[in-house]
């Protein structure tokens, strides 16, 4: 049609009695809150899917009949002041107590940094479950009304959305975000002038602007360069979530490094922890020791100082999740700022960011080299950090070395189904909700009658198969397929036909997940699932990034697989993979599959996020599944020695794989009694409840970082940072003088050392040491006491210290004594040892250096 479109918004008048619905709208609370969803979407629930459940822009299309008619409403009033009275009784809570045995909350804030937040679907500054972690543990912040404020990045067009064209090829669509649609400000002074903070780049000077929104009682900031005192270059630095090349990218995560240090500078926030989440953020550590170099603090004692309040969390093992930087290019952003701010060459700065067996500069080992706390996202994932990170302490044995691990955990009010929060509340009344660390407490779960707890299992199944299949009709439909086929495509996606088994696979498309791994034998697939008395429905979902070719490889291949006449309407591939859809899977699918190749799967949550519904696991013991998997909560898939070739691995856990469906899963689930459903499906079911709710939720995740990590630093940084930073000008010197002169150490054993003793008796032992210079004060001497595995290593069961005797022998070697009293019976193996020890170090490993006898 010819001529000039033009749009225009009605936006109705909020009566006064509703007034309190902007504040709601307001508050990214609701992100966190189905209750403040459901209150939305009771006044019009067409319009609030297509606003894509933003509240702030649903009040603003909202019929002004509508509202009208809701201010008279006796049923939607009674639910608003509900909600109203719930939100302000929330903002009056005090700190939790158990946190308050770790931090101060009138003195001290944790600065949470993260390149991206999953707040919500409304909200698009995600790309998957690093965001979406990041914004689980804000939320559990604001519920245990932690002080915290969290530091990122708002992007003018965020991460991709994605479709799937009729050939199975992903394409990545980037659609522009009105930031005035989203629930924040920007951030002005007293006379309205927004306050900005300056970013230097090569040649110029970068203008970055804050703003500011709250989820419950978290402050966030969102940094944005799209202004236009920036030239156009500068104002797309912000425009894409992981866009671009290294040269943009680096710039990106100067401003969220730096620009977030200077944004909370601006705004008067004085954190005492700054909590580095992923390497993306790494940056802010040397902008912290330029702010302590300027008051005339020398660049090492500095960095003590910095690194001492900072934890750093990695979330993956896999190469291509760590940001590394060409030297060149490292040159022209920070030779200028290391020189003239740092005071120091770029030699000795490159050396933060230096790996192993690697050029360029790491920002993992800036983060790990600029932060004395620092995890794993797993147990698993945290052994494989300590191995692959462990250059930067190269003496100490991983097991030893400083990375521990806090697994992942899930916001329980954002992922549980309200159904579930209607039947918890009705069985247990509100009190479930301030039980999420009480594993006891869930065992009430049995209490729940068999055929209850099945029906809803059903009805939430029912709610997914119709959001699915409406999914699916239109994504089929704008791909050109036909009527006749798209009904054949969705046949099996019944609201009313809910008995068919049901298995889930969606996260991101990468390769080492392995999305195609059940595909390894089509025949026995095509038995399996089409088996007439005991069918099988594969739902898949998920993107790759659009530079990665063999990720969307995966999609094309579960494309191809779908439209095979032996496979329509029982492999399912979903496009457009966002928090909404995830919400809507983990709630209905029988079985969460996830088949990585182990040890690559740092944590993964989409499958906890099934289990606290009641969903059952199937997955590669790797990651969160390590910890979580306890016999009776779902299946295992025993991963093989990823030294063995991976063709032969492959085959090996996709023939485990296919033998638990086939023999275990399937026949379970079909396994039906005289109700009409299988008992011993509904008992695994609730075990997984009871298992993964109270154990991998985001507020003992939150907890995990109070007390291991929080408080430790808190307590670390004001230690060091007592009489102006003297204790951190002396630690850097000693770390100094450690470094100089331990590679002429010498240690040796001066006794003669027996083979065997009666009980009761001790073994003296002397060792001699040249410590090239350094006191006995600055060491330690340990001796540990153990048993020999099969492969010949050390488990350790005691550890003795050797005291400096004060004398030393003929050759000036400071003399060490132990009278070692065994207590362990029988043939056992001690070793002998010397570690650099100040009583300022953060972890007693801290140097990397071990002097073994």
């Amino acid at each position: 049609m010819p001529g000039t479109r033009y749009t225009l918004e009605v936006q109705p008048r909020l009566p006064e009695s509703l007034e309190r619905l902007k504040d709601l709208a307001n508050d990214l609370k609701y992100t966190a809150d189905p209750r403040i969803r459901g209150l939305f979407k009771q006044l019009d629930p067409d319009l609030w899917d297509s606003c894509v459940q933003n509240p702030k822009v649903f009040l603003r299309r909202v019929s002004q009949a509508r509202l009208e008619q809701a201010s008279r409403d006796r049923v939607f009033l009674e639910e608003y002041y509900r909600v109203l009275s719930s939100m302000d009784s929330y903002h009056k809570e005090p700190v939790r107590e158990e946190i308050c045995e770790h931090l101060a909350p009138d003195r001290d804030l944790i600065a949470y940094f993260c390149a991206e937040f999953g707040f919500h679907e409304s909200l698009p500054l995600y790309s998957g479950g690093l965001g979406i972690l990041a914004g689980d543990l804000v939320k559990a912040a604001s519920d245990m009304h932690l002080p915290m404020v969290a530091v990122g990045l708002l992007y003018r067009q965020g991460y991709f959305i994605q479709s799937i064209d009729v050939d199975g090829q992903q394409v990545a669509h980037y659609r522009v975000t009105d930031f005035e649609d989203l629930p924040i400000d920007l951030v002005r002074d007293e006379a309205g002038n927004e306050i900005r903070v300056p970013v230097e780049l090569p040649g110029r000077s970068l203008q970055v602007r804050i703003w500011w929104g709250t989820m419950g009682d978290v402050d966030i900031y969102l940094l944005d360069t799209d202004c236009p005192d920036n030239g156009d270059e500068d104002r797309a630095i912000t425009y894409q979530l992981y866009g671009g090349d290294n040269n943009l990218r680096i710039q990106q995560e100067i401003v969220l490094g730096m620009g977030g240090v200077r944004a909370l500078r601006a705004l008067d926030r004085e954190p005492s922890v700054w909590h580095v989440n992923e390497g993306h953020a790494a940056f802010q550590g040397p902008e912290r020791c330029r702010e302590k170099v300027a008051t005339g603090m020398p660049f090492d004692a500095a960095l003590e100082l910095t690194a001492a309040g900072t934890v750093f969390t990695t979330h993956t093992p896999v190469a291509a999740g760590h940001d590394i930087f060409d030297d060149e290019l490292m040159a022209v952003y920070f030779g200028e700022f290391v020189e003239e701010d740092l005071g120091i060459d770029l030699e000795r700065f490159m050396a933060l960011g230096r790996g192993t067996g690697e050029e360029g500069f790491n920002m993992t080992a800036l983060a790990l080299r600029t932060s004395r706390f620092r995890n794993g996202v797993s147990r698993i994932h945290g052994d494989v950090a300590s191995r692959v990170e462990g250059y930067v302490w190269p003496d100490i044995p991983p097991e030893e070395n400083p990375i521990g691990y806090v697994t992942n955990g899930v916001h329980v009010p954002t992922f549980l189904a309200r159904e579930w929060v209607s039947l918890f509340d009705m069985h247990f009344g509100g009190q479930w909700r301030s039980e999420l660390l009480n594993p006891t407490f869930w065992e009430g779960i049995d209490r729940i009658a068999d055929h209850s707890f099945w029906s809803m299992r059903q009805t939430l199944k029912s709610q997914m198969f119709a959001t699915v299949r409406d999914h699916l009709s239109r994504q089929l439909h704008r791909q050109g397929v036909t009527e006749a086929q798209r009904e054949r495509l969705t046949s099996y996606l019944q609201p009313d036909r809910t008995d068919i088994l049901t298995v889930g696979f969606a996260r991101r498309f990468a390769t080492y997940k392995r999305a195609t791994l059940l595909f390894s034998d089509p025949e026995r697939l095509a038995r399996l699932l089409n088996d007439a008395n005991r069918p099988v429905v594969l739902l898949f979902a998920g993107k790759a990034h659009p530079n990665d070719k063999p990720g969307q490889h995966l999609i094309q291949v579960i494309h191809d697989f779908s439209r095979r006449p032996e496979f329509e309407g029982r492999i399912i591939l979903l496009e457009g993979y966002d928090i909404a859809l995830a919400r809507n899977l983990v709630t209905g699918v029988d079985v969460w599959l996830n088949t990585p190749e182990y040890p690559k799967e740092a944590s993964g949550t989409s499958g906890q996020k099934s289990g606290i519904n009641g969903g059952l696991n199937l997955s590669v013991t790797d990651g969160w599944w390590g910890e979580g998997y306890n016999g009776q909560n779902g299946w295992a898939i025993t991963p093989h020695d990823p030294n063995l070739e991976a063709e032969y691995r492959n085959q090996e856990e996709a023939t485990e794989l296919y033998e638990l469906l086939e023999d275990q899963v399937v026949p379970l689930y079909y396994r039906r009694s005289g109700h009409g459903f299988s008992s011993e499906w509904v008992a695994m079911s609730k075990a997984a409840i009871k298992s993964v709710l109270p154990q991998f939720n985001a507020q003992r995740m939150l907890m995990d970082y109070v007390r291991d990590y929080y408080g430790r630093a808190c307590r670390h940084h004001r230690r060091l940072a007592r009489d102006d930073g003297r204790p951190a000008v002396e630690l850097a010197e000693w770390s100094h003088r450690v470094t100089k002169a331990w590679d002429q150490v010498t240690v040796e054993r001066v006794d003669e050392a027996p083979t065997d003793i009666q009980s009761g008796e001790t073994v003296p032992i002397t060792v001699a040491a040249d410590l090239a210079g350094l006191s006995p004060e600055d060491v330690r001497v340990e001796c540990l006491v153990g048993v020999e595995n099969e492969d010949g290593e050390l488990a350790v069961k005691e550890r003795h210290g050797l005291s400096p005797t004060g004398e030393t022998d003929k050759d000036n070697r400071a003399l060490f004594h132990l009278d070692l009293e065994p207590s362990l019976p029988g043939l056992q193996v001690y070793r002998l040892r010397m570690v650099p020890y100040h009583p300022n170090q953060g972890h007693l490993h801290e140097t990397g250096r071990m002097f073994w006898l």
